[in-house]
């Protein structure tokens, strides 16, 4: 009788995908926003934990037979999304996240029952990279590494599931789709299954001012990394989950055009999402201008605003 009832993991995925009104009006083609800052834990990362965790559980590396403690290096969200699966799956977190990433995700982890452990801003190559010291830790205590930035779990949910519902929800008619890079596994995922399905789609790369990804997937080479504000997307080091081949091209985005279009989102669409959905929209608007696509622009909203309040673009003063 109960299995009748789904739980809160049963409800990640299949979010809507919306049109934007007022952003895009008068655009040669329509641009839509796949709404993932509705799953269960506020964002797109709660796939790839739901994933992870179920690849890990099928291989006997969690559960009865392995380990019961998860640890994770994250920028926020795929912790959050992490402890809500460990939650329900009766797992223990812990994750280690950058300095430079919000209070409220913080907050957020604690509350839901993860370890938090803060690392210094520093590159991937030292050693209190918070990478490094997830994997670390890992070792040491023979917990279950997720790695989504490495884990083909990560990948494979995006090209089966995430894609599937968008080629569902556009009748199978997308000019482009536009995606940030944190883990490479969404435009990794969702491009490679677009390709196949349509020939003519563009996989677009919005990437911050600051990233070095921009330069390599134009020139194979990582460009000079810089510092910026928007969290969860861009990189000092290709990921080994973002394939090159899949990307078209590169669009640049900087932190000023990402808060400002965020805050556009909320004020005007009532879209209630984060400084990278800003990123990934202001960059799917470009591409949108441009024309010259056989349909819409597909885009992602990656996360809540409710991780960023404490943050300054995101007060009414700014």
């Amino acid at each position: 009788m109960h299995d009748r009832f789904p739980t809160i993991v049963d409800r990640i995925g299949n979010t809507p995908l919306v049109r934007l009104q007022r952003l895009a009006i008068d655009l040669p083609v329509p641009v839509l926003v796949k709404c993932e800052h509705l799953n269960p834990g506020g964002s797109v990362k709660d796939r790839l934990a739901k994933a992870i965790v179920a690849d890990a559980e099928a291989r006997g590396v969690l559960g009865g037979r392995g380990s019961h403690t998860i640890v994770e290096a994250t920028a926020g969200n795929t912790g959050i999304g992490l402890a809500l699966v460990s939650a329900a799956r009766g797992y223990r977190l812990v994750c280690v996240m950058p300095a430079k990433m919000s209070v409220d995700k913080r907050t957020a982890l604690a509350l839901l029952g993860a370890q938090v452990i803060i690392a210094p801003d520093v590159p991937v190559d030292d050693p209190q990279n918070f990478q490094q010291q997830a994997a670390r830790l890992a070792a040491e205590h023979g917990w279950f590494l997720a790695d989504q930035f490495c884990n083909p779990a990560n990948i494979a949910v995006h090209e089966h599931e995430t894609a599937a519902e968008l080629l569902a929800q556009t009748g199978g008619r997308i000019g482009a789709f536009v995606s940030g890079a944190g883990t490479g596994g969404t435009i990794t995922g969702i491009g490679r299954r677009l390709k196949r399905e349509l020939p003519g789609v563009r996989i677009v790369l919005a990437d911050p001012v600051g990233s070095g990804l921009a330069d390599w997937v134009e020139t194979g080479v990582v460009g000079p990394s810089q510092s910026y504000g928007v969290e969860g997307i861009g990189s000092g080091r290709p990921p080994a989950n973002l394939q090159r081949d899949v990307i078209d091209e590169v669009v640049r985005i900087d932190d000023r055009e990402s808060y400002a279009t965020a805050r556009r989102l909320i004020v005007e669409e009532g879209l209630l999402v984060g400084g990278s959905a800003g990123t990934n929209i202001a960059a799917a608007l470009r591409i949108a201008r441009r024309g010259g696509l056989d349909g819409p622009v597909v885009t992602v909203g990656c996360d809540s605003w409710d991780r960023y309040r404490q943050k300054p673009w995101l007060q009414l003063e700014a």
